[in-house]
């Protein structure tokens, strides 16, 4: 097969990257556009083989890059981050070709966060410490020493960004890294190798290798050199994760699926709570994070529908490289298929879609909000991940709490109310990773990132990102040198 593919008019090397050097297997897998189904191309297929060698790449770097001092790790970063940001159109076209996400999102969004992915990081590196302190006259200092060889395993929705929420955290700490992403979206983790070579990251450090997980994820996941798992995806695939990871005492870092709420009560601004509904459809759907869950408080709850209907009738969907396009492709006929079925057990069950809920072809499916769901419905309590909301109603506070935590998931929620009491108390009570305000998807680097319950496990970004990466030491010290002066 040819090395390399055309994607969207930028040229993309389709072989893996292991030890700087690019890698071909002899078995490829089709990579298909969501935006008309047509095949991009046929890419590497890896298997154990190409798995053991990215893992010993890994290892073969990371003692001359564990001893990189701090401001050369932290210049390597920003020379990345300075790639990304000439390759912006490059990197947001062959996105959108290659997952379906809307191109002016990727343009003045996404892709420039990826930057700043790196950016964050090496600048946080040169001042992480944790002030010393005394315990009967002894120091005690703390420091972060990098961990080893890590597995960095990367979901298709926001393929680039979230690959590089761990790229860019496990680098700076000095770890050496296996970046695995998902075969539906591979294409930008292949450029993201050559930008990083070209900022003159030495060979070793940063390693892709493209395939099938269930084809390589336990070679990598298992494997006895690899100091740290992260992963970024289904409750199903994380515990696999684990149970591969046991044998070795891997230390895991896992956000996985949500099944959020929003809750808007009678107090709310409704234009901006109908504001904050109709984001939950950004990326299809497409997005760990989605509120999904609409609960309405009853008094409110016919007008805020009706607003919301109002508001979804003028999204445009279509083709994501159309400046005017709301709304995109779903990533694979496949996840289409999981989608419909979703919606389709719901209606035969008697939910009542609103709008919606159905395909528009076989890309794209319709924006959908569907009402007269039990609590303990599939609809209500498993990850669509496409546009599929539900909305339920509740007359307390206190229902309005019962309701939104009762799922497996802890994710994140998103609270509309205008009274500042009312939101403390009810956030207090909100079992999530991430609780919203009247705002939604405000994100920043130096908060902590992840779910609890089936949500995840750990929490990304600032130092709690080096405190997963690295081994954090305590060293104590006599005063005085140890010297009894009795």
């Amino acid at each position: 097969m040819p090395d390399n593919i055309v994607a969207g008019g930028v040229s993309v090397d389709t072989r893996h990257w292991i030890g700087g050097r690019r890698v071909a297997s002899s078995e490829t897998f089709t990579d298909v556009s969501p935006i008309d189904g047509g095949t991009i191309g046929e890419i590497s297929r890896g298997t154990a083989l190409e798995a053991a060698a990215a893992v010993a790449a890994a290892k073969a770097a990371f003692p001359a890059w564990a001893a990189t001092s701090r401001a050369e790790r932290a210049r390597i970063l920003h020379a990345i981050a300075d790639g990304v940001e000439k390759r912006i159109e490059e990197l947001s076209i062959v996105e959108t070709t290659d997952n379906g996400a809307l191109l002016r999102s990727h343009r003045r969004g996404v892709i420039p966060r990826v930057a700043h992915n790196f950016r964050f990081f090496a600048d946080w590196l040169l001042k992480l410490e944790h002030e010393d302190f005394e315990t009967r006259g002894h120091t005690n200092h703390v420091s972060w020493d990098p961990a080893g060889p890590s597995v960095l395993i990367t979901p298709w929705n926001a393929p680039l960004m979230l690959a590089t929420w761990k790229v860019a955290p496990a680098l700076a700490a000095g770890n050496t890294v296996v970046l695995k992403p998902a075969e539906w979206s591979p294409l930008t983790a292949s450029l993201l190798a050559d930008i990083a070579a070209e900022a003159g990251l030495p060979a070793g450090v940063l390693n892709v290798i493209q395939g099938y997980g269930s084809e390589i994820g336990d070679a990598l996941t298992s494997h006895p050199d690899v100091r740290r798992i992260s992963f970024t995806g289904s409750v199903p695939t994380a515990k696999r994760i684990a149970e591969s990871a046991a044998g070795n005492l891997t230390p895991l870092s896992l956000e996985l699926g949500g099944k959020s709420p929003l809750l808007v009560f009678a107090d709310a601004d409704l234009d901006l709570a109908v504001d904050l509904a109709v984001e939950q459809y950004d990326n299809a759907g497409q997005v760990c994070l989605a509120a999904t869950r609409f609960l309405v408080e009853e008094s409110v709850a016919e007008e805020f529908t009706r607003r919301f209907v109002e508001k979804a009738a003028r999204l445009t969907q279509g083709d994501p490289r159309d400046e005017t396009t709301d709304i995109g492709p779903n990533i694979h006929p496949r996840q289409l298929e999981k989608i419909d079925a979703f919606v389709q057990r719901a209606l035969a069950a008697g939910a009542r879609a609103v709008i919606g809920g159905h395909r528009k072809d076989t890309q794209y499916y319709a924006p959908t909000l569907l009402t007269d769901v039990a609590q303990d419905s599939e609809i209500v309590q498993e990850e669509v991940f496409g546009p599929v909301l539900t909305l339920q109603t509740f007359s307390t506070e206190e229902e309005a709490v019962r309701l939104a935590n009762d799922t497996r998931f802890g994710l994140a929620a998103t609270l509309a109310t205008g009274d500042a009491e009312r939101a403390e108390r009810v956030t207090e009570q909100l079992v999530a990773g991430t609780v919203w305000v009247n705002c939604f998807f405000v994100r920043d680097l130096q908060a902590p990132f992840g779910g609890s319950r089936h949500s995840g496990v750990g929490r990304e970004g600032g130092t709690w990102s080096f405190d997963f990466y690295c081994d954090v030491k305590n060293t104590v010290t006599a005063p005085n040198g140890g010297k009894n002066h009795g």
